[in-house]
C-alpha cells in the first residue's frame, strides 16, 4: 500500500512538520533496498530463513534466544550491533557463530591502546617487484567483522570504521573501495575498566542499529556451556545453514515491507520526545535505525507490514544508547519507556 508519489514501501516520509513540531521525516529513495542484494524473499520464507539461523547459533550460545534474535534483526535491517558485557560470556563466539552460520566471511579486530586506523582499514604497501603500491586490505573487509573491546582504542582508530559502518566502503589514500554485501560490524564494549578505556564518539555510537549485553547465564545454563565447552569449541563445529545470498534476498524483503505513514510518523514523535527529554535525542539516523528494525521483526514473524507492536519492541535496543541525558536525570532507557508510555499510536 504505497501512497502516492513515494519512492517505495518505506516512502519519502513526511516533509512538513506536524501542529506540534514532529516531522514526519523517516525515509528517503537513498534508503531504499539495493537492487543489488537480489530477488525478495516472500515474508514467511525471511522468517524460516531467520529460525534456521538462530537455532543454528544457539548450539554454541545456550538460553540466550533473545539476544541471538536481536543480532539477526540487526543483519536484516542492515545495520551494526554494539555489544556492552562483562569478558567471558560469550560475545566473540556469538559474532563467530552468526557469520558461519550464513556462510559469511568474518574477521576479529583487538581494539587496543596502539592500534592505528590503517590496522583497521588496510593499507598501501610499496612492492618493490613492481614498484608500485599495493593495497592491502585490512580486517574491515568481511560479511562480519568483530571488533573487540572497541573502547581500549583511542578516538583516532574508532573512527576508522566510521565511513565503513555509514556508507559500506573505505578510502584510502584517495580510492574508495566498496566492503563485501552483507557487511555488518559486532563491537563489544568493555564496561567493567572505566579507568582503561576511551569512550566511544557520539558519531560511532549512533552508527549502531541496535546496543544489547548478553548477561551471565543461570545455573543450569552454565553447567551446560561447560560440559559443551570441556572438549573442542563448538563453534569451529557450526555449518552454514543459509548463505550470502540468502541474506542478501532476506534484506530486499525487509526493504519491502510496508510501513503507513500513520507508523512513520509514530516512529518520528517518539523520536522528538526523546529530543525533549533528554539533552541529546535520538537522531533521524536513528528513526531510520528503529523502522528498519521493526520491519526485520515483523518479517521474522512472517508479516509483511509493520505494527506498532513491532516498533515498540525494537524501540529499547534502538533508542537507548543514542541518547544522553544531564548527569543525574533519567537514563536512555528510563526515557525510551516514557516515550513509549506518553506518546500516542495514531
Amino acid at each position: 500500500m504505497t501512497d502516492p508519489g513515494e519512492s517505495g514501501p518505506l516512502g519519502a516520509g513526511v516533509g512538513e512538520p506536524d501542529a506540534d513540531g514532529d516531522s514526519g521525516t523517516v525515509a528517503s529513495a537513498a534508503d531504499a533496498p539495493d537492487a543489488a542484494e537480489g530477488p525478495a524473499m516472500e515474508p514467511a520464507a525471511v522468517a524460516e530463513l531467520a529460525e534456521r539461523v538462530a537455532d543454528n547459533v544457539e548450539e554454541v550460545i545456550v538460553g540466550k534466544r533473545e539476544a541471538v534474535e536481536h543480532v539477526v534483526v540487526t543483519l536484516l535491517a542492515r545495520g551494526h550491533l554494539l555489544v556492552e558485557d562483562v569478558p567471558g560470556v560469550g560475545k566473540t563466539t556469538l559474532a563467530k557463530a552468526v557469520a558461519r552460520s550464513v556462510d559469511g566471511s568474518f574477521k576479529r579486530v583487538q581494539f587496543t591502546p596502539d592500534l592505528l586506523p590503517s590496522d583497521v582499514t588496510g593499507v598501501n604497501v610499496f612492492d618493490q617487484r613492481t614498484d608500485e603500491f599495493e593495497f592491502q586490505p585490512g580486517p574491515v573487509f568481511a560479511n562480519v567483522v568483530l571488533g573487540d573491546e572497541i573502547n581500549r582504542a583511542p578516538p583516532k582508530t574508532q573512527s576508522a570504521l566510521l565511513e565503513a559502518m555509514e556508507e559500506r566502503q573505505v578510502t584510502t589514500d584517495g580510492v574508495t573501495r566498496e566492503l563485501p554485501n552483507p557487511f555488518c560490524v559486532i563491537a563489544t564494549q568493555n564496561d567493567v575498566e572505566p579507568g582503561q578505556t576511551y569512550d566511544l564518539p557520539v558519531a560511532e555510537v549512533d552508527r549502531f542499529t541496535k546496543k544489547i549485553r548478553l548477561g551471565y547465564p543461570d545455573t543450569d545454563e552454565e553447567a551446560e556451556i561447560i560440559g559443551r565447552m570441556a572438549g573442542d569449541h563448538p563453534v569451529e563445529s557450526v555449518e552454514p545453514v543459509a548463505t550470502i545470498e540468502d541474506v542478501r534476498r532476506a534484506r530486499t524483503a525487509v526493504g519491502a515491507i510496508e510501513a503507513t505513514e500513520e507508523l512513520r510518523r509514530y516512529v518520528a514523535r517518539l523520536a522528538v520526545h526523546t529530543r525533549r527529554n533528554a539533552r541529546l535525542g535520538v537522531s533521524p539516523r536513528g528513526s531510520l535505525a528503529l523502522l528498519r528494525a521493526s520491519q526485520a521483526r515483523a518479517a521474522l514473524d512472517g508479516r509483511g507490514y509493520v505494527i506498532p507492536d513491532d516498533v515498540q519492541a525494537e524501540a529499547p535496543t534502538v533508542f537507548a544508547h543514542r541518547i544522553r541525558s544531564d548527569s543525574g536525570g533519567a537514563d536512555g532507557a528510563e526515557i525510551v519507556a516514557d516515550a513509549l508510555d506518553r506518546v500516542p499510536v495514531e
